[in-house]
């Protein structure tokens, strides 16, 4: 048949690579020669040093601390309070204050002049310690939870205890203060007041009510102490004490017969407060026994604590 095939679609391999020819193939976007660009992240923030947190110094009876001392239960033993004999002790002061600060305030003062402090916050604990551990002053806020600190000085009074008390009021506590002065408190102060003038009447107070210095010797059976010379004799020889000892056994002449329990001792001649379970006054008879020999007055109390007696009776 003469004529050109009938034009039309090519089929087959042959019909695929014609068409594969004529169609155009869309181009792929060509990159541009480099790196691949890395996500992009924010800038970190450096991470400043973590300091440790340093609380405020607390200010306690020994100087600032870094943390207030933990609450222990009444009557015991506080580590880092008032175990140790303070030096030259002039004996122990009881502050019943219930404002916390201001307690601190007082005993901060207090203990740099050199006396033992107890500090109690209610009026019934303040009573039960000052009949506990006979303090040789008692500084009293007015204005206490239990027990008024009228009602502790009339208390006291009725009993007996001659202490001296130091008032501390308000400014509108006129009427308590002067009831209070009737019933046998020795000074006071008024609130807002200057620890140092606090300080300055307790003890201008224990001056008034100390009576003159002992000028004799003091004896019971053939021990004898001289008050003032501090030494002491046992059968006529002398005895070297420390002076711990020598104002043991000076408070136990001093009131022959009288039994001491250990905490009033404790109170008296160490100023310190009650602390239970402490060895301090066995350990100081022990040591004046030994020295004294035969001749020591001191007699134990079973059960209470200890007297000076004469051995010969």
């Amino acid at each position: 048949m003469s004529g050109r095939a009938a034009t039309g679609p090519r089929t087959g391999a042959a019909g695929l690579a014609s068409n594969s020819r004529t169609t155009p193939r869309t181009a792929s976007p060509v990159r541009p020669p480099g790196r691949t660009a890395s996500p992009v992240r924010p800038p970190s923030r450096t991470a400043s040093p973590v300091r440790p947190r340093v609380r405020p110094p607390y200010v306690s009876a020994y100087g600032p601390r870094t943390h207030p001392p933990a609450r222990v239960p009444h009557g015991s033993r506080c580590a880092g309070d008032e175990e140790h004999r303070m030096p030259d002790s002039k004996g122990l002061v009881l502050v019943v204050e219930d404002e916390r600060h201001i307690a601190d305030l007082q005993r901060l003062y207090l203990t740099r002049e050199g006396f033992g402090v107890h500090v109690e916050t209610d009026g019934r604990d303040g009573l039960a310690a000052a009949r506990r551990l006979r303090p040789v002053a008692i500084v009293l806020d007015i204005a206490l939870p239990g027990l008024d600190g009228v009602e502790v000085c009339r208390r006291l009074r009725e009993d007996g205890d001659w202490t001296p008390v130091l008032l501390v009021t308000a400014r509108d506590d006129e009427a308590d203060r002067v009831l209070g002065l009737e019933l046998g408190a020795d000074d006071y102060v008024t609130k807002p007041f200057s620890p140092r003038e606090l300080v300055a009447r307790v003890k201008t107070v224990l001056r008034r009510t100390a009576g003159p210095p002992e000028a004799s010797a003091r004896r019971v059976g053939r021990v004898a102490v001289d008050p003032v010379r501090r030494t002491a004799e046992a059968d006529g020889r002398s005895v070297e004490l420390t002076a711990t000892e020598f104002d043991l056994l000076a408070h136990l002449l001093r009131h022959p017969g009288r039994v001491f329990p250990r905490e009033q001792l404790l109170a008296q001649v160490w100023g310190q407060a009650d602390y239970r379970g402490s060895r301090t006054v066995d350990v100081h008879v022990a040591q004046l026994r030994a020295k004294l020999g035969d001749a020591s007055p001191i007699r134990t109390v079973r059960g209470v604590g200890y007297s000076a007696a004469d051995p010969a009776r």
